[in-house]
């Protein structure tokens, strides 16, 4: 399923994010609380980072294809360049913390987003 890129935000960093409103997948992830920060993986499921498209595989047909290349990404300029920091951020990271919501927040609280009840998803792992 083709989710559309203003339904996403890619987060750069460390621990590289990947924000989805709307998803097709949000049920079948599982609920999401991480207090502290320590964010659960996600069982059975993977990311595939590319510059174009951006692939969340889960078990089964679960999965989303985000057009990452027009996609937003946090603090970024709107180039290339920041969907290409945000791949390798996740390469070098082993994967991203997907987090799907009904809608996206207007700021990125994560002590909010990690255990306030309506968050889905966890720590997805690079296909591979």
């Amino acid at each position: 399923m083709l989710l559309p890129p203003e339904n996403t935000l890619f987060v750069p960093g460390d621990a590289p994010a990947l924000l989805l409103a709307g998803a097709p997948v949000h049920e079948e992830l599982p609920a999401l609380h991480a207090p502290g920060g320590a964010v659960p993986p996600c069982a059975g499921w993977s990311v595939v980072p590319q510059l174009t498209v951006c692939v969340v595989d889960g078990p089964g047909d679960a999965g989303c294809l985000v057009p990452a290349f027009v996609a937003p990404v946090f603090g970024g300029s709107g180039t290339p360049d920041d969907m290409a920091g945000w791949c390798e951020d996740v390469v070098r990271a082993g994967g991203a913390v997907v987090v799907s919501l009904p809608e996206l927040p207007r700021t990125l609280d994560w002590e909010l987003l990690l255990t306030g009840g309506v968050a889905r998803g966890g720590f997805v792992p690079v296909a591979g």
